[in-house]
């Protein structure tokens, strides 16, 4: 399953990256601490190359996830049949909340950190997405 994994924190990176690996789904994760060089991966990718999955820190410095979902507003017709978009955030803000129901893009919001549960249930969506588009 092709991800994207944007989040400046290195162990958040890297205990995610575990995760998707343990669950059978890590095989082709593309990780950036950078949201500048995620967006410019993503730029000029898109659409030909369409993740299935990105998963997206909310707070970085510099440029945040709102920042990077504005960014990808562009691309929104080719992403939306096709790739979900989480967003991970150790807020609790409901503020954050209702802000990511503005953004199409945006599948859900998980608080951190990021499970087996979680990861299973993305999983269970990309298969039925995969079976739906057949």
């Amino acid at each position: 399953m092709h991800t994207v994994l944007i989040d400046d924190d290195f162990i958040s990176v890297f205990l995610t990256e575990k995760l998707l690996k343990r669950e059978g789904i890590g095989d082709a994760v593309r990780s950036f601490q950078s949201p500048q060089e995620a967006v410019g991966y993503l730029q000029q990718t898109l659409p030909a190359e369409i993740p299935e999955l990105i998963l997206l820190d909310l707070n970085m410095p510099l440029m945040n996830g709102w920042d990077v979902l504005e960014a990808l507003k562009p691309y929104e017709e080719d992403l939306l049949p096709r790739c979900f978009i989480y967003i991970l955030t150790s807020s609790l803000a409901l503020a954050d909340t209702a802000r990511a129901k503005e953004f199409a893009l945006v599948t859900g919001l998980i608080h951190k950190p990021l499970d087996k549960m979680h990861i299973q249930e993305i999983h269970a969506r990309i298969v039925e997405r995969r079976s739906n588009l057949a």
